[in-house]
């Protein structure tokens, strides 16, 4: 085993995460800091081997030129999935890891969640309530026998279309690089995908944000989706372009959407998105739950006794590939 390696936890709220390093590794050496503003002086002050970070006030500020910078971790472990906040790096110079996966099944059920919203018009029967109007000509749509089309079948992708067959849907996805998958009907390269938005009664985005994806779903993407089709957006702020689906949204196209991520987080308040009708808007908290942070911690000290064994970590992040 390797020397103990010198410690920073950079989250909201550090003190729990330390409580429990000092539990199981009392001879490692650790501090916390919990804000984006000075960053810079704490790592030049200790010089950490490793930190765990978490972009705990979104991207806006995030301090990546300290934690890349001459002061900087020879790894940086990530306390969610996303790493846009990151990027780009230089993998000679730092390891990056991910906590990818942990939030996955929260995730997938805020997207039935959402899905449900719409299918079961949860809008409409609150209206009726207001009104004390009882509507008995009232119809649901059943999610049976329809596709579903998972943009990034990465783990939450995945978690989304073993969820999806429980409903009786057709899974249908893409990935970079397409293989046979579990709880999916059909994988196709991203490059498919214009010709997989008009076969989908819901699209769910999933994936990660890099050169190639950022304004993946643009105007004529949506246009391309059916006009009754469910939109759901837990991938990152500029996959997709919110002024487009603002446009959309606003010809009356698509029966609704569901956004957790945004281009500008938090969503100013003036943004046309808090006026539209058939929206569902959540302030990035999908992948949130009592207990998560711990749960993303207890990962970090999995792969720390891999660095500290000299064993290859595992949720190492390719920073082209944003995974």
């Amino acid at each position: 085993m390797t020397d103990a390696p010198r410690i920073l936890v950079h989250t909201s709220d550090p003190a729990p995460m330390l409580a429990r390093l000092a539990e199981v590794a009392p001879e490692i050496e650790a501090r916390g800091h919990d804000g984006y503003e000075g960053l810079d002086r704490v790592l030049a002050e200790f010089r950490p081997d490793i930190a765990y970070s978490v972009a705990f006030h979104g991207r806006t500020g995030y301090p990546r030129e300290a934690l890349l910078g001459a002061h900087g971790p020879r790894w940086i472990a990530v306390g969610g999935a996303g790493v846009d906040h990151l990027t780009p790096w230089d993998t000679g110079t730092v390891t990056v890891s991910n906590a990818a996966g942990v939030a996955a099944p929260m995730i997938a059920e805020y997207v039935f969640g959402s899905v449900l919203h719409f299918t079961l018009d949860i809008d409409g029967m609150a209206a009726d309530r207001t009104a004390r109007h009882w509507d008995s000509t009232r119809l649901m749509t059943p999610l049976q026998g329809k596709t579903l089309l998972i943009v990034g079948l990465g783990h939450t992708g995945q978690a989304v279309a073993s969820r999806a067959k429980a409903f009786g849907l057709n899974v249908i996805g893409t990935r970079a690089r397409p293989k046979p998958m579990e709880n999916v009907d059909e994988v196709h390269p991203a490059d498919a995908l214009p010709d997989l938005w008009g076969k989908a009664d819901i699209v769910v985005l999933s994936v990660p944000l890099v050169s190639g994806t950022r304004g993946l779903v643009n105007a004529r993407s949506l246009m391309a989706m059916k006009p009754d089709a469910i939109l759901v957006d837990v991938s990152r702020g500029g996959v997709l372009d919110g002024a487009a689906l603002v446009n959309t949204m606003r010809t009356g196209h698509l029966r609704g959407a569901a956004l957790d991520v945004f281009e500008t987080e938090p969503l100013p308040g003036d943004h046309p998105l808090w006026g539209l009708d058939r929206v569902i808007l959540s302030p990035h908290c999908s992948a949130v739950w009592e207990g998560w942070a711990m749960r993303s911690f207890e990962l970090f000290l999995d792969n720390l006794g891999h660095w500290r064994r000299g064993e290859p970590l595992f949720n190492v992040v390719d920073p082209e590939r944003g995974y």
